[in-house]
């Protein structure tokens, strides 16, 4: 019999931490190799944590509604593997407690150390005679029982935040923890410049003042009003999802110059070749061929013909990306939008895009994609034509700076150029709509590659096998 610690698992890049929302499994019970434990909330998606060893749920360490570090034991289960039992108590030694967790190899669990015998040390004395720090001096995470989740104390060290003055932010999070919204709102109001129509004292009645008046804590902001409403209106409160899409829809607003460009494009051979191989290919896949697949193959084509649209901004430098992870938004039962990545969607032919596509929008419906499913995108499409939207002016997924909105198809009249003159027929047509960050991505860019996008569409082959 052994013990090991079951760690919060590594759940994609800048994911620093996670919140508890439900165990699965309650101490006592029996646990298969990949069986799911226990569900996590981070800032990208819920997702169910699997055990990688069997045996029995021994203790949990992190209550629900806890907010825990990745690479943080929250659990402990009892395997058959060895024959020694380990202490149950070896978990939170010193040495335990002071180990570095690597985050790097994404663990999971990590097998306890025995307590080793000791002859008879005098811990009291040692402990005592070294000096603790103090709590304002260092940004440890932890001052006065008040805990900062290791990306709050990033960012109060990046922009020289002393630990008594981030002990003042006000905090929004589980039992007043300071969020990364609470800190950033914090930032805003601390670079904004004060009000010019207030004179500023001179040094002597500075002087005065601070003699004759000790300093106060700084006041705290005055409650807002409740709002009133009528029993016509019902209030309805955002759910942690929404409240997430809304804070992250302001700031790309907020970060990005939005531009957006239209382009129409003929696809009707595009809708003529699905047509005559949806029926076999559901037959013979057992999943629906969809128009998705053939999108993501014509953006990736144009991503590789005006690779400055698949880049980043930070700050001043522009981050140009190798690698054509394209995005592709979903909706869910909820009514809420998430999305899901295609990585290297420029390596895979047209059968993988779509067993891709199909795998990754089934996952997402219902709540089993992982934070890996969700990271690294460098280009996103949404396809507003599922709703009957004929276009649309999309806002772009941070830190990306474009996106491609993809409209219904309609059938149209047309004119038909041939040899023997033109002719009017009925051909099928869609907007495509690329909003893009007019930062780093001028009109004549933008413009060309939606233009590209739409050339790929038309000249879809509908000889094509899949």
């Amino acid at each position: 019999m052994a013990l090991v610690e079951m760690l919060m698992p590594k759940m994609g890049e800048s994911i620093m931490e996670g919140t508890i929302l439900k165990w699965l499994k309650k101490v006592g019970d029996n646990i298969e190799e990949d069986e799911s434990v226990l569900e996590v909330a981070t800032d990208k998606v819920d997702t169910e944590v699997p055990a990688i060893h069997a045996g029995k749920l021994h203790e949990i360490l992190a209550q629900e509604g806890e907010v825990i570090t990745i690479g943080k034991p929250i659990a402990i289960i009892e395997t058959e593997e060895g024959d020694t039992l380990v202490n149950p108590a070896a978990h939170i030694t010193q040495a335990n407690l002071q180990a570095p967790v690597n985050t790097d190899k994404e663990p999971q669990t990590a097998a306890i150390p025995a307590p080793q015998p000791s002859p008879e040390p005098e811990p009291e004395t040692e402990l005592a005679s070294a000096p603790e720090p103090t709590p304002a001096a260092t940004h440890t995470g932890i001052t006065e029982g008040r805990f900062y989740s290791p990306l709050v104390m990033n960012i109060a060290r990046q922009e020289g935040i002393a630990m008594r003055e981030l002990d003042q932010v006000p905090g929004t999070g589980l039992e007043g923890r300071v969020t990364k919204h609470d800190i950033m709102a914090y930032l805003e109001n601390r670079k904004a410049p004060q009000s010019e129509s207030a004179p500023a004292p001179s040094a002597s009645q500075t002087e005065v003042s601070v003699t004759q008046k000790p300093t106060s804590a700084p006041a705290t902001a005055a409650p807002k009003p409740a709002v009133s409403v009528s029993g016509n209106a019902e209030v309805i409160e955002m759910d942690r999802m929404r409240k997430m899409i809304a804070q992250r829809m302001l700031e790309s607003k907020r970060i990005s110059a939005h531009v957006t460009s239209f382009v129409e494009a003929d696809v009707t051979n595009m809708v003529l070749w699905r047509n005559r191989h949806k029926d076999a290919y559901q037959k013979r896949e057992g999943e629906k061929l969809t128009f998705t697949p053939i999108f993501v193959e014509a953006v990736a084509k144009a991503i590789k013909d005006f690779p400055m649209i698949n880049v980043s901004v930070e700050e001043d430098n522009i981050i140009k990306k190798r690698d054509i992870n394209i995005g592709m938004a979903v909706a869910l039962p909820s009514g809420n939008l998430i999305v899901p990545v295609i990585k290297n969607a420029d390596q895979m032919n047209l059968n993988g895009l779509a067993k891709k596509v199909n795998d990754l929008a089934n996952r997402a419906r219902i709540n089993k994609l992982t934070g890996d499913d969700l990271s690294d995108g460098t280009y996103t499409i949404s396809n507003v034509g599922t709703f009957g939207n004929v276009m649309g002016t999309p806002i772009i997924v941070q830190p990306q700076v474009a996106i491609l909105a993809l409209g219904a198809i309609k059938k149209k009249p047309a004119v038909i150029e041939t040899p023997e003159g033109d002719l009017i027929g009925i051909r099928h047509f869609m907007f495509l709509s690329h909003s893009y960050d007019h930062r780093v991505v001028d009109g004549s860019l933008g413009g060309m590659f939606v233009q590209r996008v739409a050339h790929y569409l038309e000249s879809f082959d509908i000889n094509t096998t899949i």
